[in-house]
C-alpha cells in the first residue's frame, strides 16, 4: 500500500539548462492594437498595477478541456490557469492538488481524498465532479481517451473520497490524471459553459476570451492555494514570430516562448534576457520499416551514420535545441541515455552495400507544411548528406491534411517531424507509438511490445523506469528512426518579471509570476 500527502509547496522549479543575459543595440516603439494591449512597462493609467503580457507561440483554440483540443498545449495551459486537478506534475514527480492525498491499497485501485475548495460560484468541488470529469475524458473520443484504457470504475465513496478502479495496473494513472481538468459534474458535456468565461476552481478567472486572439484572466484572490502574484495576466495570440518577438522588445508583452532559432539574435539588445531548459519536444525521422529498403535494419543505420547531426544541430538550432540520446526528450520519466550514432559516411556505404545497395537507392522524405521550425532546412541538410553515400532523396512538403492522411496509411518512406509528449512520461510516446498494434512506421517487435505493455501496467515507478530503459535501447539499436534534436524551452524575458520557471511542457506556472513597474 502506498500514500501520498498534500504539503504546502505546490510547485518546484526546474533546473536551468542555460541563463544567457544578452546586450545591444535599442529598438523603436510599437503598438499592438488588435489584442488592446498598451506599450510600456508600469501604471496602466488608471493607477493600476499593469497586467503580465505573456504571449506563446501557439494560439488558444478552446477553453473546453474536454474537446478535441484537450491535449493541446495551449489549451492545456490555458485549462491549468481557471481549473485545478486532482494532482501536479513537478520537476520531481507528481504532488496533491485538489486531492489532499491519495492512498493505493492495491495495484488496481486508487483512492483520493479531497480538499475543502470551492468553484467560483460558490459550490463545493465533491467526488461526483471528479466522477463525471474522468468519465467523461475516458468514455470520450478525444486525445485523452486513448490513456483511460484500462479504467473499470469511478466511484464517489462519500462527498470527499474518489475511488478509481482499472481492469489492470495503470502506471500513468498519475500522469494522466494531471491532465483532468476539475469542473461542476452538470458542466462537463454542456458547451456553453466553456465557450467563453466559464468558472472553475483555479487561480485565475476569464475576463474576456477570443479563440485565436486573446485570453485576459484576472486573479482570484483568495484561491484557495494561494492568491497569485500577478493581479491580472493576458495571453495574446500573435502569430508571426517576428511580430511576437518585436513586442517582447518594446514592451508589449513581458515573456514570450517559443523563440524561433533563426530570431533569437532579435533579442540581443539590454533590458532582456534569454532563460532555456530541456523541454518535452525532440525531432525525429521515421523509417517506414513496411517497405524496402527501410525493412533493413542495416540500411536504417546507414542513414542514420551518414549524418552530422551535432553538426547539424549547431547549424539550424543554436542555443535553441540539443543532440538527443535518447528516442524521448531528457525530461520525460523513462528517458534513458543511449550512445550516439556516430558520422561516419564510409561505415554508412559499408551497411548499405551489405544490405544489397552498393550503389544506394532512390527514396522520399515527407512532412507537414509550417510543423515545426527549421523542418525543411533540416530536411535539407539530410538530404545532402544522404547524397553523398548514394541515397538520393526527394523532399515532399505536404499540406498538413495531406500529410496526415499518409501518415496514418503508412503511405510513405521516411517521415520527418517534431511532436511533444503531453503528459511528461514514456508511455504516452512510445506505448503509444512504437507497439506493433499502434502501427505508426511500419515497425513491429514482440520484445519491445512485452517491455511497453509491462511498463504501462506497473505501478512501481522504479520498475517501470527500468523497463523504459530498455525500451530506449531497443528503439535506438534498431534505428526505428533518426532522433537528431531535443528541443530547449527557450524564453525571452523582459528585466524585472520575476519567478518565471521554463516549463517543459510549454505550459509555464504563472501563479508566482511578477513584474515590477
Amino acid at each position: 500500500m502506498s500514500t501520498q500527502t498534500r504539503n504546502n509547496t505546490l510547485t518546484r522549479p526546474l533546473d536551468r539548462r542555460a541563463f544567457l543575459g544578452l546586450a545591444g543595440a535599442g529598438a523603436g516603439a510599437f503598438v499592438l492594437s488588435s489584442c488592446g494591449m498598451q506599450s510600456g512597462n508600469g501604471d496602466t493609467g488608471g493607477g493600476e498595477t499593469a497586467p503580465l503580457r505573456a504571449a506563446f507561440d501557439r494560439p488558444i483554440l478552446d477553453l473546453n478541456p474536454f474537446g478535441s483540443a484537450n491535449v493541446e498545449q495551449a489549451t492545456l495551459m490555458a485549462a491549468a490557469l481557471i481549473f485545478d486537478s486532482l494532482v501536479v506534475r513537478t520537476d520531481d514527480g507528481f504532488e496533491p492538488h485538489l486531492a489532499t492525498e491519495w492512498d493505493q491499497p492495491d495495484e488496481n485501485t486508487w483512492i483520493f481524498t479531497l480538499g475543502d475548495v470551492s468553484f467560483r460560484d460558490g459550490s463545493p468541488v465533491t467526488a461526483e465532479d471528479v466522477k463525471a470529469c474522468i468519465e467523461n475524458i475516458a468514455g470520450g473520443s478525444t486525445p485523452q481517451a486513448a490513456l483511460w484504457g484500462a479504467l473499470d470504475a469511478v466511484d464517489a465513496t462519500d462527498e470527499r473520497t474518489v475511488t478509481i478502479t482499472t481492469s489492470s495496473p495503470l502506471g500513468t494513472m498519475l500522469s494522466n490524471l494531471s491532465l483532468v481538468s476539475i469542473v461542476p459534474a452538470d458542466a462537463v458535456g454542456d458547451e456553453s459553459f466553456f465557450a467563453t468565461s466559464p468558472a472553475g476552481s483555479g487561480p485565475y478567472e476569464v475576463d474576456s476570451f477570443t479563440a485565436s486572439d486573446h485570453l485576459h484572466l484576472n486573479a482570484v484572490e483568495d484561491y484557495w492555494a494561494g492568491a497569485p502574484e500577478s493581479p491580472r495576466l493576458e495571453l495574446p495570440y500573435i502569430p508571426e514570430n517576428s511580430t511576437r518577438l518585436t513586442a517582447l522588445r518594446t514592451g508589449e508583452v513581458d515573456v514570450t516562448w517559443s523563440v524561433p532559432p533563426d530570431q533569437i539574435a532579435q533579442l540581443d539588445e539590454p533590458g532582456l534576457e534569454i532563460v532555456s531548459a530541456p523541454s518535452f519536444i525532440n525531432y525525429f525521422n521515421w523509417f517506414n520499416a513496411s517497405r524496402e529498403p527501410f525493412d533493413d535494419v542495416r540500411v536504417r543505420r546507414a542513414m542514420w551514420m551518414a549524418i552530422d547531426v551535432e553538426q547539424v544541430v549547431t547549424d539550424l538550432f543554436g542555443e535553441t535545441a540539443e543532440v538527443a540520446t535518447a528516442p524521448i526528450p531528457s525530461a520525460v520519466f523513462g528517458y534513458s541515455e543511449q550512445e550516439p550514432y556516430p558520422y561516419d559516411p564510409d561505415q554508412a556505404r559499408q551497411l548499405l552495400a551489405e544490405a544489397g545497395h552498393p550503389d544506394g537507392f532512390s527514396t522520399h522524405v515527407m512532412w507537414a507544411q509550417g510543423v515545426a521550425p527549421q523542418i525543411r532546412p533540416l530536411a535539407e541538410s539530410f538530404a545532402s548528406y544522404w547524397q553523398e553515400i548514394g541515397v538520393d532523396v526527394e523532399l515532399q512538403e505536404l499540406e498538413q491534411a495531406e500529410w496526415l492522411d499518409r501518415l496514418l496509411a503508412l503511405d510513405w518512406d521516411m517521415d520527418l517531424q517534431n511532436a511533444a509528449n503531453a503528459t511528461g512520461d514514456a508511455d504516452y510516446t512510445l506505448g503509444r507509438l512504437y507497439t506493433t498494434e499502434a502501427n505508426r512506421m511500419g515497425y513491429s517487435n514482440p520484445d519491445l511490445d512485452e517491455i511497453l505493455g509491462n511498463a504501462r501496467s506497473i505501478t512501481d515507478q522504479d520498475q517501470r523506469a527500468d523497463l523504459y530503459a530498455q525500451a530506449c535501447q531497443i528503439i535506438w539499436d534498431d534505428a526505428v528512426g533518426i532522433f537528431p534534436l531535443q528541443v530547449l524551452a527557450t524564453y525571452g524575458v523582459r528585466e524585472g518579471v520575476e519567478g518565471l520557471e521554463p516549463a517543459p511542457n510549454n505550459q509555464p506556472n504563472f501563479v508566482p509570476v511578477s513584474r515590477s513597474s
